[in-house]
């Protein structure tokens, strides 16, 4: 069954959700899909908590919560979010629009297609033990996982890397685990020195267990259909088993481009080169922005990216209605735009 919109957005980043929004401007409806289980993308993914400085009027604000922020501002349109899957292929149709699948085997046709996925998909790294994934959604979480989901659970935490470290305090923070514990190959740990400090804080009074070792192995009960522990080869070249409810790998992100490389959309050091002007590729009906594309001067900031958007927005609905003359219109004075983002009759500014 495919699903038939005016625009398909590949990215649910910071930028995708804000051309969500432009294109919701122009009245051009528009779905999104994504790699991530989230919105957000990398400014969830990996810098969540981390402080955001330069986006214009807002001084400070963390990557969740400008996440947040953009979904409340999209929230009007109804764009549909297609999450934890990945574009896969793109064709052109005989009737001059996109057929594109996704590794769930979900298809699109959409007259334009908006390329916003950052510096590519992020695809976590997996841990390489037999047997393991088969766990990968019920007890093995490589994405984040609200704590309450782990509710009286033995939890371990696998990396020694920021995001693991953070994972390990906010699950023992919560007071939602039945114990967590932190597994890392040894005890020197790539984070930041206040993230190490607070680790080590938490191991010292007891609230997070400290396990230096590296998985090798698995054991299961119910004839296999629970994961119940981690088989953990230690320095001195002995072994032992750690019991596990729930273990969240935090190992790292690594952003591919993917399949997006063989598309045949011109590339310049791994981005996709686009006009200035309208973000347009070489493909009519396919535009990039964000840290994705690429053209003179460009530079990888927010604020750039949605710029970008706004101009593919307007780009695009010249391109879908080239019989309409394209109007600017204000969202402070415009009844249309008023109506369309639900504020109609408001005196309100927005």
């Amino acid at each position: 069954m495919s699903a038939p919109t005016d625009a398909l957005i590949i990215g649910a980043g910071p930028v995708g959700l804000f051309q969500a929004f432009q294109l919701g401007l122009q009245e051009i409806a528009c779905q999104i899909v994504d790699a991530l289980p989230h919105a957000g993308g990398q400014c969830v993914e990996l810098y969540g908590d981390k402080p955001i400085y330069d986006l214009p009027g807002i001084p400070v604000c963390s990557g969740r919560e400008l996440a947040e922020r953009l979904l409340r501002q999209l929230a009007p349109f109804k764009v549909p979010l297609h999450l934890g899957q990945q574009v896969m292929s793109l064709a052109a149709t005989a009737d001059g629009r996109w057929r594109l699948q996704t590794s769930s085997g979900q298809v699109f046709l959409a007259r334009a297609v908006i390329i916003a996925a950052g510096v590519g998909a992020f695809v976590p790294r997996r841990v390489a033990i037999d047997g393991l994934s088969a766990f990968e959604g019920g007890q093995v979480h490589y994405h984040q996982t609200d704590a309450s989901r782990l509710a009286g659970q033995r939890v371990v935490v696998l990396g020694g890397e920021d995001a693991a470290l953070d994972t390990a305090l906010r699950l023992a923070g919560s007071g939602h685990c039945a114990s967590v514990t932190l597994l890392h190959r040894n005890t020197k740990f790539k984070a930041e020195a206040a993230l190490e400090q607070a680790l080590r804080q938490a191991v010292a009074r007891g609230a997070i267990a400290l396990k230096v070792g590296q998985p090798v192995g698995i054991e299961t009960a119910d004839s296999g259909a629970r994961l119940a522990a981690l088989q953990i080869a230690t320095g001195d070249d002995s072994s032992e088993t750690l019991a596990v409810d729930a273990l969240l790998p935090r190992l790292g992100l690594s952003p591919k481009l993917g399949p997006i490389a063989d598309w045949g959309l011109a590339m310049e050091r791994k981005l996709l080169s686009v006009d200035p002007a309208t973000q347009a590729t070489a493909l009519a009906g396919i535009h990039a922005v964000g840290d994705i594309c690429h053209y003179l001067a460009k530079r990888k900031l927010l604020l750039c990216g949605f710029h970008e958007a706004t101009l593919a927005a307007f780009a695009l609905a010249t391109y879908l209605r080239p019989e309409q003359r394209q109007l600017l219109q204000y969202t402070t004075t415009s009844p249309r735009l008023h109506e369309l983002l639900g504020v109609a009759g408001s005196s309100a500014r927005t």
